[in-house]
């Protein structure tokens, strides 16, 4: 049931058919917004979640994009635009990650995670900035691991979550004159298929978080939907760590 925050507003999220991104397509949803997603290769998971909300009375629309691809995520937010009928809401969550010492690092892993991690974003905002009516929001699913490393191995995905924090600050000075916020979400340790709450890292990472525990999924999609919504508008070229204490 919609609480309609959000009525008449379009969004497109990125790397949406599971996990934290299904979760923001849903809250979105919930609120009144038509929803475009992309997804890389789950093209059951997405064809669910489209199910799932037009179940529930929304509207979602699931792309096939990978956000490795330029061409294919110039092609996706285009698809998202012609669906919708414009793009108010541009949400950047296609992420991965490889955990490796950095003198072993894979070559091709390095390229894979550079790529989506900060070109799946650039090229995003790049293709629909033309699309983005004034007072339009960008929201960046970052990492807290671009402020806090807590182990070896991270170095390269904490690098590309700290290039999704600077490039949301000088985006929000770029974008500031037509009313357009752009901020970014720094979730921490969060239960998902990706990183499960009882998973072989699992208890380490509660010791690192102030209350002990891991997130869920909605308490990522609540930070963005408040960055989506109307009230949000004077909140600009901000980190919204979302991470249980993890950096306290």
């Amino acid at each position: 049931m919609s609480t309609g925050t959000l009525t008449g507003r379009r969004a497109l999220v990125t790397g949406a058919s599971r996990g934290i991104g299904a979760e923001i397509v849903r809250r979105l949803a919930s609120e009144g917004a038509s929803v475009a997603f992309t997804y890389a290769a789950s093209a059951p998971e997405a064809e669910k979640l489209v199910a799932e909300v037009t179940a529930d009375g929304g509207k979602a629309v699931a792309i096939q994009a990978d956000a490795a691809d330029p061409a294919q995520v110039a092609a996706a937010v285009e698809q998202a635009v012609t669906e919708l009928g414009g793009l108010d809401v541009l949400v950047n969550n296609a992420g991965v990650a490889h955990i490796a010492p950095i003198d072993d690092f894979p070559a091709e892993q390095y390229d894979r995670v550079v790529a989506i991690n900060i070109g799946g974003m650039y090229w995003a905002v790049r293709s629909a900035i033309k699309h983005l009516s004034d007072g339009a929001r960008i929201i960046n699913i970052g990492s807290i691991n671009a402020d806090r490393v807590p182990g070896p191995g991270l170095s390269v995905y904490a690098m590309t979550k700290g290039a999704v924090s600077s490039f949301t600050r000088g985006l929000a000075r770029e974008l500031g004159p037509r009313g357009i916020t752009v901020n970014n979400v720094q979730p921490g340790p969060i239960d998902t298929d990706a990183n499960p709450a009882e998973g072989d890292f699992a208890e380490s990472l509660k010791l690192v978080t102030a209350q002990g525990r891991y997130g869920h999924t909605n308490d990522v999609a609540a930070i963005v939907s408040f960055l989506a919504g109307p009230e949000s508008g004077y909140v600009t070229g901000a980190n919204w760590n979302v991470d249980g204490g993890f950096t306290v």
